[in-house]
């Protein structure tokens, strides 16, 4: 069974930085992908990045180029999602969810957690 915990959300000014952490058990990073999602109210979900297990690639949405970075560690079993030079349109709940490659249906989901970027 695949189990998802995020944390490292939080309230942050404009440009200022948060790193996401999505804990992943009963599922290896090593052969699957993990990939980040958010949600503002009255808005549809987005994926914000993804990274493939195996080749280790990764993908993100335009809006979030040049700013975000995903990660893994493998040892730990988690992935990172660094949000640099965060925006007021950045505030969300930010999911992880799992699949067997980032181009693939993502089957297991997080809880989330509250990202809120205000002055």
């Amino acid at each position: 069974q695949v189990q998802l915990v995020e944390s490292g959300g939080g309230l942050v000014q404009p440009g200022g930085s948060l790193r996401l952490s999505c804990a992943a058990s009963g599922f290896g990073l090593d052969y699957g992908a993990l990939g980040w999602f958010r949600q503002a109210p009255g808005k549809e979900r987005e994926g914000v990045s993804c990274i493939n297990g195996g080749d280790g690639r990764t993908y993100y949405a335009d809006s979030v180029k040049g700013r975000f970075t995903i990660s893994r560690d493998n040892a730990k079993n988690k992935v990172y999602l660094q949000m640099n030079s965060l925006k007021p349109e950045d505030t969300a709940v930010y999911s992880c969810a799992a699949a067997v490659g980032c181009q693939a249906d993502f089957t297991s989901w997080g809880q989330g957690t509250q990202v809120t970027v205000s002055s």
